[in-house]
């Protein structure tokens, strides 16, 4: 088509040409060679110009199709090929719906399926005062957790918001499935934001941010699950001691307030809960600091922390024993102390003082990781129905965690374990796991893991283990977080 346009208007200048200066024959001749350089020389850059969109649809046909296989990147946005589209995909913290002079909306979920096996555990167990009590034990699969979070800023950006929904679907038909919640805080420098709603106490490193960056899926070892407190509402400043090192301090209703309505909450208002960690080496510690190194640090990172938490607690205000994130003061075979005469001499326990102090440590190079944590409670200033046979209940633990990229992005093995030293027995668990990573992206994976227990003091439905578990637990789960 070009090379006919082009010799239309060799024609048109050829009978336009002034008849003077040349002999006609000449003229001629020399008028058509001039003409038939000029189309060679535009003959070549049409071709050019063709060349050049060739390569550019290539290229943006590449970057559609990587984009597609969600590639390794630094996790930057700007890694990621997003000029056609309208919305923008931050990793680490999800869609971004809105962007405006007003404020901004982002959108994240967070959701798996669990495969759970229990069927090698022991069918009964028996507690430290003799009761004997046969277990409910599970084999099915459940799309086990949805969590959406919208968050944000309005009219300031340092005036923020998170709210979220919450289920827990192995909870179906109880009132304890579904959860709506959220916070709200205003950030006045680095180092002072104050927020209000509710969050979890910052008890141990899993109540501190960390999730859902954990080895295993969405569930801790059995010790820090025995130990620590969990979401309450409350009000609560946090922010950085120095650029490598953070605090959080909260004063909340009790230690679990999912599942517990106002009114049967106490009118004290005293639980507190306070941490404070620093990052050395690097100033940080991964993202949320969680546990792995995925991210394959070349230069050493570490972490050291401590954390204390003190409550009231009486039985009205305790969560229901499937509720979400439950969180009850157990002895350590697993008796509920608020139960109906717990250390069976006929007495209820209606009122207790809680008090909790961890330390932790870890660090990460190469793909490696290895965190600990060493846990002590006491339990005392008991009010009760009855004489009881203790004044006081005295509690220690700890827990480890290692894991190593085999293959760096795609295979993480890992071996967690955990062991309570309580004045009921002394339970502990093992487990051992593999984290694969398909897209060779954190966003999603498959995990398959073995876990053993001996006599676990804890367990509800939206864990794996169950209180008096001892035996093995297989899980395989695949896991969504964006």
């Amino acid at each position: 088509m070009h090379k006919e346009i082009i010799a239309k208007l060799a024609l048109l200048c050829l009978l336009a040409y002034p008849s003077i200066g040349f002999p006609a024959d000449a003229r001629t001749e020399k008028r058509l060679r001039e003409l038939e350089e000029k189309q060679r020389q535009l003959e070549r850059a049409v071709k050019d110009r063709d060349e050049v969109i060739k390569d550019l649809e290539r290229a943006r046909r590449e970057a559609r199709s990587a984009g597609s296989r969600s590639p390794q990147t630094t996790g930057l946005a700007s890694d990621y090929p997003q000029d056609d589209f309208w919305s923008r995909y931050e990793p680490g913290n999800g869609f971004k719906l809105a962007q405006t002079p007003y404020g901004d909306l982002t959108w994240s979920a967070f959701t798996y399926a669990r495969y759970l096996n229990q069927r090698s555990l022991d069918p009964y167990y028996t507690d430290s005062f003799g009761r004997e009590f046969e277990l409910d034990r599970r084999h099915d699969m459940q799309l086990q957790k949805v969590t959406m979070y919208f968050k944000g800023w309005l009219l300031d950006p340092k005036f923020h918001y998170l709210l979220y929904t919450w289920t827990s679907n192995s909870n179906q038909g109880q009132s304890a499935q579904v959860v709506v919640a959220g916070n709200l805080g205003y950030k006045f420098n680095d180092n002072f934001n104050l927020s209000a709603g509710i969050n979890s106490l910052p008890s141990t490193r899993s109540t501190q941010g960390t999730f859902p960056d954990w080895l295993r899926v969405d569930h801790r070892t059995i010790a820090d699950e025995f130990f620590r407190a969990s979401y309450t509402s409350g009000i609560w400043a946090s922010g950085d001691i120095t650029k490598k090192s953070r605090y959080q301090l909260m004063l909340g209703n009790n230690l679990s307030q999912l599942g517990v309505d106002a009114n049967q909450l106490d009118e004290q208002f005293n639980t507190v809960s306070g941490a404070a960690w620093v990052m050395p080496t690097t100033g940080e510690y991964g993202p949320k600091s969680g546990f792995g190194d995925y991210e394959y640090h070349e230069n050493l990172a570490t972490l050291f922390g401590a954390s204390y938490t003190r409550s009231r607690e009486d039985a009205q205000a305790q969560p229901g024993i499937n509720s979400f994130e439950n969180s009850q003061i157990r002895l350590s075979d697993g008796t509920l102390l608020f139960q109906l005469d717990p250390f069976d001499v006929g007495s209820q326990v209606d009122r207790a003082t809680y008090q909790m102090a961890s330390v932790n440590g870890g660090l990460k190079k190469c793909g490696y990781s290895l965190d600990a944590e060493y846990y002590w409670r006491k339990v005392d200033n008991f009010e009760t129905s009855g004489p009881i046979p203790v004044d006081a209940l005295h509690d220690h633990g700890f827990q480890l965690q290692a894991s190593a990229m085999l293959v760096p992005s795609l295979l993480q093995l890992y071996l967690s374990g955990s062991k309570i030293y309580g004045d009921y027995g002394n339970p502990w668990d093992v487990a051992l796991g593999a984290n694969i990573y398909p897209f060779k992206r954190r966003e999603v994976r498959v995990n398959t893991q073995v876990l053993y227990l001996k006599d676990s003091p804890v367990g509800y439905n939206s864990v794996p283990f169950i209180v008096g578990g001892d035996g093995a637990v297989l899980s395989i789960d695949l896991m969504l977080a964006f």
